[in-house]
C-alpha cells in the first residue's frame, strides 16, 4: 500500500474540511501547516516517506495563503536534493465565490509539484453541469486539475456542501488508485 500525505493550510476551518475528506478518500495522514506557516513535529518526514502528496490552500486573492507560500518556498530544501522527484501530487482549494480565480491557486499547486519534479494527477471527475444539476452534486464546481470547493464567507465549515466534500473524498479515492498503480510500476 502506498503512503499518501495530505499538506495543507485552512484559514477557517474549511480547508480544513475539505482536506480531511481528501485524506478519508486516500487513506492519507494529514499534516496541517499552522498559522505561523509551519509544519507540525515530524512534517518534513512523513512528506518525505510518502509517494503521494496532496497540497491543499485556501484561495485568498487569488492565490495561495501566505502561510502556504512559507511552506512552499521552505520546500527549496527537498527542491534542491530533488528528494521529491517522481512523486505524485495534487491539489484542492476552497474559496468564497463560485469562481473566486481557484484556478490560479491550482496552477500555483501544480507549478510547485512541476519545481520539484512531481506528476500531477487530476480529478478525473465528470461536472455536474446539466440543467437539473444541484448544488449538492459532485463536482457541481467542474475541476478536472483538482478538487475545488466553494463556500460562502458567511458559512461555518458545518455547512459546506456535501457535494464539494463528496467530490473532495472521491478525489484522495482517485489519487490513491493512481498511487497504487505508480507504485507498482503500472503508471
Amino acid at each position: 500500500m502506498s503512503k499518501i500525505a495530505v499538506v495543507f493550510h485552512s484559514g477557517y476551518g474549511h480547508t480544513q474540511r475539505m482536506a480531511q475528506s481528501v485524506a478519508d478518500g486516500a487513506g492519507a495522514e494529514l499534516v496541517q501547516i499552522d498559522a505561523d506557516g509551519n509544519l507540525p513535529a515530524g512534517g518534513w518526514e512523513v512528506l518525505a516517506a510518502a509517494d503521494a502528496i496532496i497540497m491543499g490552500s485556501p484561495t485568498y486573492m487569488g492565490s495561495v495563503s501566505w502561510q502556504f507560500k512559507k511552506f512552499a518556498d521552505a520546500s527549496s530544501k527537498p527542491w534542491f536534493t530533488q528528494a521529491w522527484k517522481d512523486k505524485l501530487f495534487a491539489g484542492f482549494t476552497n474559496s468564497a465565490t463560485m469562481n473566486g480565480d481557484k484556478l490560479s491557486t491550482l496552477h500555483y499547486l501544480f507549478t510547485l509539484a512541476m519545481q520539484q519534479g512531481g506528476i500531477w494527477v487530476g480529478t478525473a471527475i465528470m461536472p455536474s453541469n446539466a440543467k437539473a444539476a444541484l448544488r449538492s452534486d459532485v463536482n457541481y464546481v467542474g475541476s478536472f486539475s483538482g478538487a475545488m470547493a466553494q463556500s460562502p464567507s458567511d458559512s461555518s465549515p458545518a455547512e459546506m456542501p456535501a457535494g464539494d466534500l463528496e467530490t473532495a473524498r472521491l478525489f484522495g479515492e482517485r489519487v490513491a488508485k493512481v498511487s497504487e498503480r505508480w507504485s507498482a510500476g503500472k503508471g
